[in-house]
C-alpha cells in the first residue's frame, strides 16, 4: 500500500508525475523490480459534499433532550486534491450566513446544539443553517443544513405528591436534615423557589435533602421546591411543603443569615461591607450582643468586624502569590456572644471568594528582532515573541499576526507559545526584512471572558542571504572522437551540470578553441558543423558554465578534447567517448552547519532513559534465552539412549552450519545427566562422553 506522506503537499505546476521504483523479494527467490507512475493533476474548484451542497440541503434529526453543545453535524468538503475530508482541515474557513438560530458553528465545521439545550416542546422544531466554506486560495462553496428536533421520548420530571406535610422535631439546629424530596425523571436537580428571604432552608440540588440554615423560631412555614432536568431545564415540576416546628425558646443568639457565602471582585475597596448580621438574643434585643471574627491569620488580616457588619480590611489582590496560596478563598467564623451570665454564643461560618478583574494590559518584549536564512524550510522556527502580563495567571496570553500569512507576509505565529514560523518562500533580493505586527491578548484574567485587553507589538524579521554555489559539472574534462559527416550537424556531447539547490538555470558559452566556428552550443548540447576537413584534426574547446543573473556571477569551465576524423580516412570505430579527469587544485568549500547543544539536564535524562531501556531489553532477552534452553533440554532428554551420535533434534543451525552455542549447551546438560566422564579419542581427536559403569560412549 503506497500512501502520501503526512504533511506533504502536491503542486502540479512544479511536479506533475512521480516515478516510484518498487522492489520485492520472497525468501529463496529472486528480487522483482517494478515502477509505479503517480500523476498529479491540477484541481479547479472547491466542492462541498453532495447532500450539503444540494438545493434542499442535508437533513439531520435529533431529540429535544440532547445534551447542550453536542456535535450534531460535520460539514464535509472536497478540496482541490479530490480527497473527501471533514471539518478538521485547518486551511478552510467555515462561516454561518444566517444568525437567527440557537445553533452554533465551530471553526472545525461542527454544528453544535444550543448552550442551553433545545426547548422540550411536544411539536417538531426545524432550524435552517446556511454555511459557506472557503479555503486559503479563495475557493468557496456553500450549502444548507436543516436540523429537525424531535420531541423527547424520555420520561418527564414529576413528583408523586404535589403537597407534603413535614413535622420538625424540637431541637433541630442549623444544617440539620429537615426532610428529603424525590422526583422521577432523568438528570433531576432540585432548587427552592420560595421563600427567598429570609433564607430559612437550603437544599442539596442532587439528593434533594432539605436542611435548616438556623434554629427555627416560627411555628409554621411553607416551602416551594422545584425539580428539573439538568440537560433540559424546561422539563420541571414543583412540590409544596408545609413545615411545622415546635419550640422557639433558645438561649443562644439567633442570626440571619446563619451562613455567609459571598463572592467579591478583587477591586473591592477597603471598608466595603460584605454582610450585615441580624441577630437577636432570647429576649429579642440586639444591643447586648458582641461580634468577633475568628479564623486563620490571613482571613483576620483581610477582614474586620464593625458591629454586626463584616467589612474588607485591606486590598484583595487576586494577582498575588499569597492569594493563590489560599485558593482565592477565605474562611472565617463570626462569633456572636450575649452579654448575660453565663454568656451564650452563636457561630456564623463565613466563606469569601475573590474573583479576578482584568486590570493590566499585556506588555510587548523589547527588541523583538530575529534573523532567518532565506533558504529556511517550511515550518522553520524564526523566534518567539515573549509577552508579559501582570494579571493572574501570569503571562496567560494569546498571539495573533495582524493581516495573517500571505505572499507579502510569509510567516505565522503559534497562538499559545508565540513562536513565529516560516510558511512561505523567502527571497532576500525582494525583501531584506519584514516588519510584522503581533497582537497580544490576555486570557482567563477576568470573571467575564469578554473583558480582555490587548496590545500591538512590532517584530522585525531580517533575511540572511545565502550565496549561490559554483556550478558543478561531471566530468569536468572529456576526450571525444567523432567521424565527420556530410551536410548534417552532429551532436558531440551533453554537458551534465548542476547549480545551487534552488535549481537556477545555467548558461553555456564556448570561450576558446572555436575560432573557425566548427562547433555550436544549443543549451547544454555541443554540435559539430561539417566542413571541408581533409585531415584528422583535434580541437580543444573550453565551455564556460555560469549561474543565473544574480550577482556576483559564479561560473566553472569544462574542457572538451574532440578528435575529428574525415569519413574517407581510416580510423578506429567512430563515436568512441573517453572521459578523462585531470588533476586539479584542491577546492576548499566552507560549510556552516547549525549544531544543537542540549542542556545538561537533557543529557542526564536521556542517559538514564537509555540505561533503563537497555536493562529492560536485557531482562527480556534473558527470559527468552531461558525459555529456549528449557525447550532444548526437554527435546534432548527424549532421545534414544542406544544411539552413539547426538540426536538430530538438537539444533544444528541449518544445512552446512554448526549448531548454536545455546542449543549445544542445552543438549550437553541433558547428556551429562547419563554419563559421568569425558575424554578425547587419541586417533580422531574428537571429544566424547562415557559412563564408567556401563562403558557406553557418546560422541560430542
Amino acid at each position: 500500500q503506497v500512501t502520501l506522506r503526512a504533511g506533504a503537499e502536491l503542486d502540479a505546476l512544479q511536479v506533475n508525475q512521480y516515478t516510484l521504483t518498487l522492489r520485492a523479494a520472497c525468501p529463496n527467490e529472486e528480487e522483482v523490480e517494478q515502477q509505479l507512475f503517480v500523476q498529479v493533476t491540477m484541481g479547479q474548484v472547491l466542492r462541498c459534499d453532495t447532500p450539503f451542497a444540494s438545493a434542499e440541503g442535508d437533513v439531520v434529526q435529533v431529540l429535544a433532550d440532547v445534551a447542550p453543545r453536542t456535535p450534531l453535524y460535520a460539514v464535509l468538503l472536497q478540496p482541490l486534491g479530490g480527497l473527501m475530508v471533514s471539518g478538521s482541515c485547518p486551511r478552510s474557513l467555515w462561516k454561518l450566513r444566517n444568525h437567527d438560530t440557537p445553533l452554533t458553528l465551530t471553526r472545525q465545521g461542527l454544528v453544535l446544539a444550543p448552550a442551553d439545550g433545545f426547548n422540550s416542546s411536544k411539536d417538531t422544531q426545524m432550524f435552517r443553517l446556511e454555511i459557506e466554506v472557503m479555503d486559503r486560495r479563495g475557493h468557496n462553496c456553500s450549502g444548507v443544513v436543516r436540523v429537525e428536533v424531535l420531541p423527547s421520548r424520555r420520561p418527564r420530571v414529576t413528583f408523586t405528591e404535589p403537597q407534603q406535610a413535614v413535622m420538625v422535631p424540637e431541637g433541630t439546629g442549623p444544617l440539620e436534615v429537615v426532610t428529603q424530596v424525590h422526583a422521577s425523571g432523568d438528570n433531576v436537580r432540585y432548587v427552592i423557589l420560595a421563600p427567598l428571604a429570609p433564607t430559612l432552608f437550603t437544599i442539596d440540588e442532587v439528593t434533594g435533602e432539605i436542611r435548616s440554615t438556623r434554629r427555627l423560631e416560627v411555628a409554621h412555614t411553607h416551602l416551594l421546591v422545584r425539580a428539573y432536568n439538568a440537560l433540559n431545564p424546561t422539563d420541571h415540576a414543583t412540590v409544596a411543603l408545609n413545615i411545622t416546628m415546635h419550640g422557639t425558646n433558645w438561649r443562644a443568639p439567633s442570626c440571619v443569615p446563619a451562613i455567609s457565602v459571598s463572592q467579591v471582585p478583587e477591586t473591592l475597596s477597603p471598608g466595603s461591607t460584605l454582610v450585615t448580621l441580624r441577630c437577636t438574643d432570647s429576649t429579642g434585643t440586639e444591643g447586648s450582643l458582641h461580634y468577633t471574627l475568628e479564623g486563620p491569620p490571613t482571613s483576620r488580616s483581610q477582614f474586620r468586624m464593625e458591629g454586626p457588619q463584616l467589612q474588607v480590611n485591606t486590598t484583595l489582590d487576586y494577582d498575588s502569590e499569597a492569594m493563590a496560596a489560599v485558593g482565592f478563598q477565605f474562611t472565617a467564623t463570626i462569633v456572636v456572644t450575649t452579654g448575660g451570665q453565663p454568656p451564650q454564643s452563636t457561630h456564623v461560618p463565613v466563606l469569601v471568594t475573590v474573583t479576578p478583574v482584568n486590570e493590566f494590559t499585556p506588555v510587548c518584549p523589547s527588541g523583538a528582532t530575529f534573523t532567518v536564512l532565506e533558504t529556511a524550510a517550511f515550518g522553520s522556527t524564526v523566534g518567539r515573541v515573549a509577552g508579559t502580563d501582570r494579571d493572574y495567571p501570569p503571562d496567560s496570553l494569546e498571539y495573533s499576526l495582524e493581516g495573517g500569512p500571505g505572499p507579502t507576509q510569509p510567516f505565522s505565529i503559534d497562538r499559545r507559545t508565540g513562536e513565529i514560523r516560516v510558511v512561505g518562500p523567502l527571497n532576500s533580493q525582494q525583501h531584506k526584512s519584514y516588519r510584522l505586527t503581533v497582537r497580544l491578548t490576555d486570557t482567563h484574567n477576568d470573571l467575564n471572558p469578554a473583558e480582555r485587553r490587548s496590545c500591538l507589538c512590532d517584530v522585525t524579521v531580517q533575511l540572511q542571504a545565502v550565496p549561490d554555489q559554483v556550478p558543478m559539472c561531471t566530468p569536468e574534462v572529456q576526450e571525444l572522437r567523432i567521424t565527420a559527416g556530410s551536410g548534417v550537424r552532429q551532436p558531440v556531447t551533453h554537458l551534465v551540470c548542476q547549480s545551487s539547490p534552488d535549481g537556477a538555470a545555467l548558461a553555456y558559452t564556448i570561450t576558446a578553441g572555436n575560432e573557425d566556428r566548427h562547433f555550436r552550443l544549443e543549451g547544454n548540447t555541443v554540435f559539430y558543423l561539417p566542413n571541408d576537413l581533409a585531415e584528422p584534426h583535434t580541437f580543444v574547446l573550453l565551455v564556460e558554465v555560469r549561474s543565473g543573473p544574480s550577482a556576483p556571477r559564479r561560473s566553472t569551465v569544462v574542457a572538451l578534447v574532440v578528435h575529428v576524423t574525415p569519413r574517407s580516412t581510416p580510423v578506429p570505430p567512430s563515436t568512441t567517448t573517453r572521459h578523462t579527469t585531470l588533476q586539479k587544485e584542491p577546492l576548499v568549500i566552507t560549510w556552516t552547519e547549525a549544531v544543537w547543544h542540549p542542556p545538561a539536564w537533557f543529557v542526564a535524562v536521556l542517559t538514564i532513559s537509555s540505561a533503563l531501556l537497555l536493562a529492560a531489553l536485557g531482562c527480556v532477552a534473558r527470559s527468552l534465552l531461558c525459555r529456549l534452553m528449557v525447550a532444548f533440554s526437554s527435546s534432548c532428554s527424549n532421545r534414544d539412549p542406544g544411539k552413539l551420535l547426538l540426536d538430530k533434534r538438537c539444533p544444528t543451525g541449518g544445512a552446512g552450519r554448526s549448531p548454536g552455542p545455546l542449543s549445544t549447551l542445552s543438549c550437553l546438560s541433558s547428556v551429562q545427566g547419563q554419563f559421568d566422564g569425558r575424554a578425547q579419542d587419541p586417533r580422531t581427536g574428537r571429544d566424547y562422553l562415557f559412563n564408567s559403569v556401563t562403558g557406553e560412549r557418546r560422541w560430542i
